[in-house]
């Protein structure tokens, strides 16, 4: 291979890396916003984003609890 066709092949190897370079930076833009909303969204419903989790939990145990209520009051089999 001589040098003309390296270089040429270089030079392609760098545009497609510029094209992923730009994709990247879109996507990562919109990831962002993405999450910037589901921070507002979360923020509406008056939790914090960092008692997400635990307040997953609370809803967790609290949905047990009601279920575990229900299937008292129902006749068993």
């Amino acid at each position: 291979m001589d040098y003309n066709e390296r270089l040429s092949k270089l030079k392609k190897n760098l545009d497609i890396a510029k094209i992923n370079r730009t994709k990247a930076e879109g996507m990562l833009e919109t990831l962002n916003n993405n999450k910037e909303e589901l921070i507002a969204s979360i923020k509406e419903l008056g939790i914090e984003p960092e008692e997400l989790e635990k307040e997953i939990l609370n809803l967790q145990s609290e949905i047990d609890s009601l279920l575990f209520e229900a299937e008292k009051l129902l006749p068993e089999d």
